[in-house]
C-alpha cells in the first residue's frame, strides 16, 4: 500500500492536519508502518499538486488541515475497487537473499534458513500473542492487519522449509573418493 492512498482513505473520514494523518494512519495499521512526519507532508504536497486533496487555512496554532478533493474520492474509490497484482508488491528480499546465497561461493546456505525460520518463529509467536490481547470490534482494523502478518509468517516457514527440502534434494552428490592406486607389490602377488 502507498502512502498516497492510505492518506486520502484517512481524509475521506475528514479533515486532518498532517500530525493527525500520522498519528491515525500508525493506529489504523496496528504500528506495523510507521511514518515519518516528512513523508507525510511530502505525499500530501504531491496529492494538492495533483488536485486530489486541498490544504484549508491554518489554525491559530498554525495548523494546516488538509480535506479530500473529488478528484480524490474517485482515486480513492478507484484504488479500493481494484485487486492488486502480485508484480505490485514490493520485491521479496529473502528470496533475493536466498538465490544470491545459492550461487555464491562460500556462502552456508542452509545456516541462513535456519538463522531466518528462527527469527520468522519469534516474531510468530509475538504476532501470536498480540493477537491474544487484541480487543473487541473496536480493534478490528488492526487485528486483520496482525492476522495478515500472522499468515504471512506461518507462509514463510512453509516456505523455507521447502528451500531447506529442494536444497537437501538438489544438493550435489559428493565426489566419489579417489581410488587408492594398488600398491606395485600387491601386483605382483596377484
Amino acid at each position: 500500500m502507498s502512502i498516497k492512498y492510505g492518506l486520502l482513505a484517512l481524509l475521506q473520514r475528514g479533515t486532518m492536519y498532517g500530525y493527525q494523518l500520522r498519528t491515525s494512519f500508525e493506529e489504523s495499521t496496528g504500528g506495523t508502518w510507521p511514518l515519518n512526519i516528512g513523508q507525510v507532508y511530502t505525499t500530501l504536497s504531491r496529492l494538492e499538486r495533483d488536485d486530489l486533496v486541498r490544504s484549508l487555512p491554518e489554525h491559530d496554532g498554525g495548523q494546516r488541515p488538509y480535506e479530500i478533493t473529488d478528484a480524490g474520492r474517485a482515486e480513492l474509490a478507484d484504488w479500493f475497487a481494484t485487486p492488486i497484482g502480485r508484480g505490485d508488491r514490493p520485491r521479496d528480499e529473502l528470496a533475493i537473499k536466498l538465490a544470491l546465497a545459492l550461487t555464491t561461493p562460500g556462502v552456508d546456505v542452509p545456516r541462513i534458513i535456519q538463522a531466518q525460520r528462527t527469527a520468522t518463529m519469534r516474531m510468530l509467536q509475538e504476532y501470536t500473542r498480540m493477537k491474544q490481547r487484541a480487543g473487541g470490534p473496536a480493534d478490528l482494523s488492526w487485528r486483520l492487519v496482525l492476522e495478515s502478518m500472522i499468515f504471512q509468517a506461518e507462509a514463510e516457514v512453509r516456505w523455507l522449509d521447502h528451500c531447506e527440502a529442494s536444497l537437501a534434494r538438489h544438493a550435489p552428490l559428493p565426489a566419489p573418493a579417489p581410488q587408492a592406486a594398488p600398491d606395485r607389490d600387491e601386483e605382483k602377488t596377484a
